[in-house]
């Protein structure tokens, strides 16, 4: 019997979650974001530093924050100082500064309880745990545009001033924050949005020649020798450009092609695997956002995609949703949420761009918000989601 035959050398390579050892033409970035934070081994508790990391989707922020991490604190081990690199996703925190601090101080203690303080005491009692470890940290907010969204400018100025009140006490957190607009920055007073746009790190967009390096050397890393030639890598490269230089999605697009290639049969990666994984991705709604949702948000955009599956108009009503939602709660034994959580899932359904969502002009009725699915087809989502609605 014939053995299995896979292109595959090791496809954990190309996870969304895999950090490669060096960030392809994100190295002049990586330096200046080091610069930034010299001081933190050169001549630690003297200042806090915040930096602000800039860049559309699949620009490389999160992967040049954490190598940037590793590098820090390897640094600092080696002079001996006591610094800890934490990144917490902040839209996977739902947007709350109590849950992104638990999480933080979860990283030192474990066991600590997780209810009964507020967001301030907690973290006052982070700057205390780092007082009695004698310890730095350096704070990365991913997808700050969720805790804004969620908590407005409040939360933001508690980070970036609490320090301020401990006059000669060492300076033992700075924060990155990382976004993929500026325009988010708005919803913030102008004393704390100039604190963090001090020093700013812009990631433009991959070009295609840039994203033809990164594929191969996640080709090398990931495939078996000669399996994937240079015309695919191209052909690759061609289609990510178009989707704003998307180098997540030109891995994403990589990974398919090779499954495509393992179930047909293939010795090799054909430009026709590339097509028709290409016909399976949908390169602009990030599925790590759709699957990290919570239960609530899932249901309502479970609600959302069949409502659209039943018309042919562009846009829905909020209010269709809603009814759309409550039947899916019934569906699912689940008792709804209000109108004004509702509001919150819409707001950051929008801003992770799973769905779009505008305030009527002409031709409805009043004011009401409208819904769109701009990037992804509602029997696709529909599927995908009530598949992991039945292991949750």
């Amino acid at each position: 019997m014939e053995s299995y035959f896979t292109v595959f050398k090791d496809e954990s390579k190309l996870d969304i979650n895999y950090l490669p050892p060096n960030l392809s033409h994100r190295e002049t970035q990586l330096n200046l974001l080091t610069k930034f934070f010299q001081y933190a081994t050169e001549v630690p508790g003297k200042m806090a530093q915040r930096a602000l990391i800039v860049g559309k989707v699949g620009t490389g922020k999160t992967a040049l924050a954490k190598i940037f991490g590793l590098r820090l604190m390897q640094r600092a081990q080696e002079k001996g100082i006591s610094l800890r690199y934490v990144h917490v996703n902040c839209r996977e925190r739902k947007g709350s500064l109590f849950m992104i601090l638990q999480q933080v101080i979860l990283d030192f203690y474990p066991h600590f309880p997780k209810r009964g303080y507020s967001s301030e005491e907690l973290l006052q009692m982070l700057l205390q745990m780092l007082d009695e470890k004698n310890m730095f940290i350096i704070l990365v907010l991913d997808e700050l545009e969720a805790l804004i969204q969620n908590e407005g400018a409040d939360s933001i100025y508690k980070l970036t001033r609490i320090q301020e009140s401990r006059l000669k006490a060492p300076q033992r957190l700075s924060l990155v924050c990382i976004i993929r607009e500026l325009d988010c920055l708005d919803a913030l007073d102008e004393s704390t949005k100039s604190t963090l746009q001090r020093n700013i790190i812009f990631l433009e967009e991959y070009t295609k020649n840039q994203l033809r390096d990164i594929l191969n050397s996640r080709v090398a890393l990931a495939f078996r020798n000669g399996v994937v030639d240079e015309e695919v890598v191209n052909l690759i490269a061609e289609q990510a450009e178009k989707e704003h230089g998307n180098a997540r999605y030109a891995i994403e697009l990589l990974w398919r092609a090779g499954k495509y290639a393992d179930a047909s049969g293939l010795r090799e990666v054909s430009p026709d695997c590339v097509r028709r994984a290409s016909s399976s991705v949908y390169p602009t709604v990030q599925k790590d956002a759709v699957f990290s949702l919570e239960l609530h948000e899932k249901l309502f955009l479970l609600g959302v995609a069949r409502r659209f599956k039943q018309t042919n108009a562009t846009y829905i009503t909020m209010g269709e949703a809603e009814e759309a939602y409550y039947i899916v709660c019934e569906e699912y034994g689940e008792k709804p949420r209000g109108h004004t959580q509702l509001w919150k899932y819409v707001n950051n359904l929008s801003a992770t761009d799973i769905i779009g969502a505008k305030v009527s002009e002409g031709g409805v009725r009043g004011k009401t918000t409208l819904i769109e699915l701009p990037f992804i087809p509602a029997e696709e989502l529909e599927r995908e989601l009530s598949r992991r609605l039945k292991v949750q």
